[in-house]
């Protein structure tokens, strides 16, 4: 057995040294993620420079990048195990433990990427600090104002938005894709360091298997290339792309990017996007207002409008479609990579952004 071990380490020492390279880049990640200091410096002038360039090369291409590379590496490893298997029903030597091997190190290596270039933003100063916003303890009294005004806005800008004959918002995935230009340009004067290039926000090829897992868009950690899921409810795109926009610009928490990618839709005095943002943002705030208050969510919900209702309800009514294991999987996964990059929420803390939006909003509901 010791002979045969030897043999292998020896006919795979490139790969192992790879494995164990990557494991002692990891092994960096987790001792430095204590240093805020360091993991500022990093990002700064690391992590974001990187994919801001890389993502500048995949700007021009329509096409997802991040699909593509993904779906080539799965293509690739499926070949290979094809391969050993066909070797050993041809009674050669397989090679299963070689094969394995090499996955092994070439996802160690993704993983050590993704930390680099995406988990240290977790542990440098996110977007509430950097915007001097405390996101304090909300009183319920407040919830039920923001909500009320959350409502009011909604209610303001739905007729302005495209609907079908069923009266349910229908917006053009292409034409929303091609015009993200300029949405963050309201933000900049109250949040200057969310200043970047313009990069498009690309529609995902596999928009179905991405509502299967309950996502509606992501940033690529690797290369700064945000796409989106176009098959999902269309009243929520616009709000969605602005979230994305969001993360390509720095936000790296979720609850962070939703409060961002609200405002950055209702400020951008584009009628689908602050109806959206809106809408969006009555959704957070009116489960957090039900927890509350039963009374007081039913007496603010009633405000809404039967157009956003009739939009409300075909979302629901499109996720209750992908509830299932894979589904729930999803979520399970997206949960357990956040809580490994010290968000404790997890998935749960996209509520979270509910104190942003009514710290800010609170004057204007008071007025």
């Amino acid at each position: 057995m010791a002979d045969r071990a030897a043999a292998f380490a020896r006919a795979h020492r490139a790969a192992l040294g790879w494995l164990a390279a990557g494991l002692l880049a990891l092994c960096a990640f987790w001792a430095a993620r204590g240093h805020a200091a360091a993991m500022a410096w990093w990002v700064a002038r690391v992590s974001m420079p990187c994919k801001r360039a890389l993502s500048a090369l995949v700007d021009p291409l329509p096409f997802s990048v991040c699909e593509a590379g993904a779906t080539a590496l799965i293509l690739l490893a499926l070949a290979g195990l094809a391969r050993c298997a066909w070797r050993a029903a041809h009674r050669c030597a397989a090679g299963f433990g070689g094969w394995a091997l090499r996955l092994a190190a070439q996802l160690v290596w993704l993983y050590a990427l993704v930390c680099a270039l995406w988990g240290t933003q977790y542990y440098a100063p996110g977007f509430a600090a950097q915007a001097g916003m405390r996101a304090p303890p909300v009183e319920t009294a407040d919830l039920a104002a923001v909500t009320r005004l959350f409502a009011q806005n909604a209610n303001a800008c739905a007729e302005a938005v495209p609907r079908d004959a069923d009266g349910v918002c229908r917006l053009d995935a292409g034409a929303l894709l091609a015009d993200t230009a300029g949405l963050y340009d309201a933000l900049l004067p109250d949040y200057p360091f969310l200043a970047g290039p313009e990069r498009r926000v690309k529609p995902a090829f596999y928009s179905k298997l991405m509502s299967a897992w309950g996502y509606t868009g992501y940033l690529c950690p690797l290369l700064g290339e945000s796409t989106v899921n176009v098959d999902s409810s269309a009243v929520f795109w616009p709000v969605t792309l602005c979230h994305e926009l969001a993360h390509q610009r720095g936000v790296a928490a979720e609850q962070e990017a939703n409060f961002v990618g609200i405002r950055a839709a209702v400020a951008s005095g584009r009628a689908e996007y602050a109806y959206s943002g809106w809408l969006f943002g009555f959704v957070h705030l009116s489960n957090a207002l039900y927890g509350a208050d039963a009374g007081l969510w039913a007496d603010v919900s009633a405000l809404l409008c039967p157009a956003a209702r009739a939009d409300l309800a075909a979302n629901n009514a499109y996720w209750a479609g992908w509830e299932g294991p894979v589904h729930d999987t999803g979520e399970r996964v997206y949960d357990a990579l956040l809580q490994g990059y010290g968000q404790p929420l997890g998935v749960r803390s996209y509520g979270a952004c509910v104190d942003l939006l009514v710290e800010y909003y609170r004057p204007k509901a008071a007025d």
